[in-house]
């Protein structure tokens, strides 16, 4: 087995064991009903919503991934948002009803950071939980992530496996001064727009002006008018652009080269995903003065950098590894035990034994393809449609719970359909157990599929 060969079956197998499972979902479901209920106990917040955002909606959480939560404050029909205090505010009664309602672990309340945040660890399965107020734009941006993975489902598979062997390497921990998963995001995207033929546009081709500046007036009409702008911007790229066919593991390895001297480029230049380019900092008024050790635009809060966590002590390590990283792909005696430790965290290699021991045949070799995988370039699926559903018997078997991951007694869990068609009839979008269907109440609906026949584009007023 050539290298290639070998990190595309190890890649593929890692996706198998991160990629979430149905229990996953319902667990993320009860969260945040549990949250609801505690947030309409408080006689502040009457009429206030609770709206998950992040990688769940847009589909890019592992099985043990953070679970964002924005608590919308009731302002009528008209886009709004408290100030900073007020926030603070609320935030310390939220916590307060956290812990009076019991089941909430290591409540923490981050008042002074630019989005003020209370972190807690649930008890469904000690799932990390980052609650914000009135967190618009990061609901935005939420749903801007998922229709990308919509344009080629192998965005997805690398935002996860890129996110998990940062991790491992210890560079995706903005509290340390390395980056943080939405800067993670963007350095995947800046790839797919970079690489040859682009896999992405550049996103000013799909959003020509700055979205958060967008969201003015009426929610309703506001989301609707960049849904609609973004569907048929999408449509008219993917009509007119040459298919780029490489493999996973050639992504995958083309991105680790692509900033493996990130470290010396960010003296200079600055990413920006929004013109799908490398610029020039002393060119780009927006970025000047220039205080950070690397530029990673956000495309849709210009000129905000999201990767401004990072300090230039770590801008070095995060190279190192990227060299690391790099030299070991492209080795010549490239096994799965050699290139698991510097893909995957420890606790994630563990299981790896047992995951590789259950598809031992009798003669010792593994089976590391227990089922299809889905063609690199047609559409991913909605982000409410389980992984699991697809798979073979086989797997299923062998595949252990995510409370069995985390030395927990296995949970028996109901079938989330009636949580997943409530959750989403609350949100104006019709569930029946497969592909959900936009209403004229959500034009700007998560469960848009732009590469289907029927796209948000399609929707009337």
């Amino acid at each position: 087995m050539n290298s290639y060969r070998q990190v595309e079956s190890t890649l593929k197998e890692i996706l198998e064991v991160i990629k979430p499972l149905q229990e996953d979902w319902v667990t993320r479901f009860k969260i945040i009903d549990e949250l609801r209920e505690i947030v309409q106990s408080i006689e502040s917040l009457r009429g206030a919503t609770v709206e998950p955002f992040g990688s769940f909606v847009s589909n890019l959480f592992t099985r043990w991934g953070d679970l964002d939560i924005s608590v919308e404050l009731s302002y009528g029909s008209c886009i709004s948002s408290a100030g900073k205090k007020h926030k603070q505010t609320i935030l310390n009664e939220l916590l307060k009803a956290l812990r009076k309602k019991g089941g909430w672990l290591s409540i923490q309340f981050i008042p002074s950071a630019r989005v003020p945040i209370l972190k807690s660890i649930s008890k469904w399965q000690n799932i990390s939980c980052d609650i914000s107020i009135d967190n618009l734009q990061g609901q935005i941006k939420s749903k801007f992530l998922f229709w990308l993975c919509e344009i080629d489902g192998r965005f997805r598979d690398m935002i996860l496996l890129v996110k998990e062997w940062a991790k491992a390497n210890g560079i995706n921990n903005p509290k340390s001064g390395t980056f943080n998963s939405y800067s993670l995001s963007l350095l995947v995207i800046f790839h797919f727009q970079t690489c040859v033929p682009p896999i992405l546009p550049p996103l000013k081709d799909i959003y020509p002006t700055n979205v958060v500046d967008d969201l003015t007036g009426t929610k309703d009409d506001a989301e609707r008018r960049i849904a609609q702008i973004c569907s048929s911007n999408i449509v008219k790229f993917r009509s007119c652009r040459t298919i780029n066919r490489s493999s996973l593991s050639e992504l995958f390895i083309s991105f680790i080269a692509k900033f493996s001297d990130i470290n010396l480029r960010a003296s200079e230049l600055g990413i920006c995903p929004f013109t799908g380019q490398w610029e020039y900092i002393e060119n780009n008024m927006r970025w000047l003065p220039r205080t950070y050790a690397i530029f990673v635009e956000d495309p849709f809060e210009q000129p905000e950098n999201s990767a401004r966590a990072v300090s230039q002590r770590q801008l070095i390590k995060i190279a190192e590894v990227f060299q690391m990283t790099r030299h070991m792909l492209i080795s010549a005696n490239l096994t799965r035990s050699t290139l698991l430790p510097i893909l995957v965290g420890p606790q994630i290699s563990r299981f790896f034994v047992n995951h590789s021991a259950s598809y031992s045949s009798s003669n010792g070799s593994h089976y590391l393809n227990p089922y299809p995988h889905p063609h690199p370039h047609r559409s991913v699926q909605s982000p409410l449609q389980m992984q699991q559903q697809h798979r073979q018997p086989l797997y299923e078997k062998s595949r252990p719970s995510t409370s069995q991951m985390q030395h927990q007694a296995p949970k028996v869990v109901s079938p989330a359909s009636n949580m997943q068609s409530q959750f989403w009839k609350n949100k104006g979008v019709e569930w029946t157990g497969a592909e959900p269907s936009i209403s004229k109440k959500d034009p700007f609906g998560l469960t848009s599929s732009i590469a289907s026949a029927t796209s948000i584009s399609e929707v009337k007023d």
